[in-house]
């Protein structure tokens, strides 16, 4: 058994292979069913490299943007990435943001939540910086089986080092599921709050597509794996190996879920 690692956030690229390309999909999705008016201002809380933020650019027609995340690397790759003169980006707090009070008509955060330890506080702060009337919206992965090419690799790991369950997503963010969610919102004063599943596929070309991003130590399971002896990493990927690829090298086709909440303030 290892000891918790300190998950890395901080390299967009490494992000991006492991798990960004899949959640500016969920990002369109969750937009599509937000259905917010065009020509509104939006705070993207935890943007991480901008994957939410060109989304509401691209289809919501907003007056601007205003991104933020702790992570200095993560807001240089988003001021690279997304070059349109309505956004901006900066670093800071979910807990602690840096804006005045009813601020935004939007406030949404994607796949951020559960990796905050105070979800109250953040959700109180989105609260606090949006406009009466304005919507708070926030959207996670269902850790527990939804998010299948997670689920496949903490299945994989906690087979071959059992002692390490208490590490697995889904035992570590239980907020990650409907009714927490709502109690959530709910408890933060917002109203009108719905919850709805987001499911997506997740199609790697083969094996190598979906173990290679799990070795950039970007975000909780490549950062686990880098933490393990190599003997404990080779029989991880054995595992999945015999697990995903059932017949040959080829395409492995997933899903993803994610819970996607919205509330009005």
């Amino acid at each position: 058994m290892i000891n918790a690692p300190k998950e890395e956030w901080a390299i967009g690229t490494a992000y991006e292979k492991y798990v960004g390309r899949w959640s500016r999909v969920v990002g369109s999705e969750f937009l599509r069913w937000l259905s917010a008016p065009v020509g509104t201002t939006w705070a993207d809380i935890g943007c991480g490299s901008g994957a939410l933020t060109s989304a509401v650019l691209s289809s919501c027609s907003p007056v601007s943007v205003y991104g933020i995340d702790r992570s200095e690397g993560f807001v240089a790759e988003a001021s690279k990435l997304v070059k349109d003169g309505r956004a901006s980006f900066e670093t800071g707090d979910a807990t602690a943001l840096p804006w005045e009070a009813d601020k935004f008509d939007v406030t949404v955060s994607g796949l951020v939540l559960n990796f905050v330890p105070d979800h109250r506080a953040m959700v109180n702060e989105m609260v606090r910086v949006t406009k009466p009337d304005g919507m708070v919206a926030v959207y996670v992965w269902d850790y527990s089986g939804g998010m299948q090419m997670m689920r496949y690799f903490w299945d994989a790991a906690i087979s071959v080092t059992p002692d390490d369950r208490k590490l697995d997503q889904a035992e570590r963010f239980p907020i990650c599921q409907p009714e927490p969610l709502f109690d959530l919102f709910s408890n933060a004063g917002l109203s009108s709050v719905a919850v709805v599943p987001i499911d997506i596929p997740t199609v790697f070309k083969d094996f190598n597509d979906y173990w290679m991003p799990f070795l950039g130590k970007q975000g909780a399971a490549p950062t686990y794996l880098a933490g393990v002896p190599n003997e404990v990493k080779d029989q991880i990927r054995e595992v999945l190996r015999e697990r995903l690829c059932t017949s040959n090298d080829g395409p492995i086709t997933l899903t993803a879920r994610a819970w996607a909440i919205k509330g009005t303030a």
